[in-house]
């Protein structure tokens, strides 16, 4: 069971919060409850599991249905797309079990990062979390990059970096060669 929680709301409208960039939560299980208003778009891409070959492949989208709840796993990859017209509210519950996060298993489970097995989707890039982003796409404008951790060095996928490989910096501008020595943009 659970004995922990941390419950918050989200609202995305257009020319406000229009989604949010792929991320993990911190829970062991993740509880969205769609609590309504009319809108279009503004769904959820779900791709692969924290820490697996698969961590940035599209596994599926899930369109919100007022009144239900989508219930997954707090290290399943995923992200709300750009809402369309409307307004979407939902209430967001991060459920824990303390006793599982202090086992041996939970520890060896986080620590037990594999080698991603190609190269990511571009549907499960994520700005703030991911090293490579630039390579494949512009960070959206008026978006702040994070400092990136995703991949792990030494467990990205084959071809990772490789010279020659064109980029674009943490703002979106100019570009730079992969594996260049002294680049900005160096992974």
């Amino acid at each position: 069971g659970f004995d922990s929680h941390h419950s918050f709301m989200v609202q995305y409208k257009p020319n406000e919060d229009l989604g949010l960039d792929m991320h993990t939560d911190d829970s062991d299980v993740t509880f969205n409850v769609c609590l309504g208003r009319e809108f279009e778009g503004a769904g959820l891409t779900f791709c692969g599991m924290r820490g697996e070959p698969n961590h940035r492949h599209f596994l599926t989208r899930y369109q919100h249905v007022v009144g239900r709840v989508v219930v997954h796993s707090g290290d399943r990859r995923h992200g709300a797309d750009d809402i369309v017209e409307g307004e979407r509210n939902n209430l967001i519950i991060w459920n824990r079990n303390l006793e599982w996060r202090r086992s041996q298993e939970y520890l060896n489970h986080r620590a037990d990062y594999q080698a991603e097995s190609s190269r990511p989707d571009e549907r499960c890039l994520s700005y703030t979390h991911d090293r490579d982003y630039g390579h494949f796409k512009q960070v959206p404008l008026g978006a702040q990059p994070g400092k990136g951790w995703c991949p792990p060095p030494g467990k990205q996928y084959p071809g990772y970096g490789q010279r020659g490989s064109v980029v674009r910096n943490s703002a979106g501008f100019g570009e730079a060669e992969l594996g260049k020595p002294g680049s900005q943009d160096e992974l």
